[in-house]
């Protein structure tokens, strides 16, 4: 696989072979773009914060949807890095792939694992999004694999299909 520069995702997005809603040329990075927080949930207390900031409670779990709402053409797949500037606050979570022929926003679980407090303003990047090509075209896409979260808008929590 080989990663995408800069460059590569700025020539896919103006061919219409990528396609980020909400896309921000500041939010690029030299290999990838950032993602950012359009909305979080807190299910302790069932709290729900699109605008301003969110303050996430020492050793809480919460969800964040993004902002952008993503359209991987059947050749790329994402791979999801939290930004260090978040796990050195002590916020964690786990990341993965983003499929090939993958639409719609994404949907992060994330932990405070800190004793503090944590603000996390809406608006403010949250995850990097590194785009790699596949050697060869798959079979079947996302959406003919399983495509659970095709087409998701906001905070997802369960399958959608």
């Amino acid at each position: 696989m080989a990663v995408l520069s800069d460059a590569d995702i700025l020539a896919r997005l103006k061919s219409g072979s990528l396609s980020i809603g909400s896309f921000a040329e500041k939010n690029l990075t030299p290999n990838g773009y950032d993602v950012t927080v359009a909305e979080v949930w807190m299910p302790s207390s069932d709290t729900s914060v699109k605008r301003g900031v969110a303050r996430v409670p020492g050793g809480a779990w919460f969800t964040i949807g993004t902002l952008e709402y993503l359209e991987f053409p059947s050749d790329l797949v994402g791979e999801i890095w939290i930004r260090t500037s978040w796990v050195r606050k002590g916020i964690l979570s786990s990341f993965g792939r983003i499929d090939a022929g993958f639409h719609g926003n994404l949907t992060f679980s994330a932990l405070n694992a800190s004793q503090r407090p944590v603000d996390i303003p809406i608006g403010e990047r949250f995850a990097q999004v590194v785009f790699e090509e596949l050697k060869s075209p798959p079979l079947k896409t996302y959406k003919e694999r399983s495509g659970n979260y095709q087409g998701q808008r906001g905070i997802t929590l369960e399958p959608l299909r």
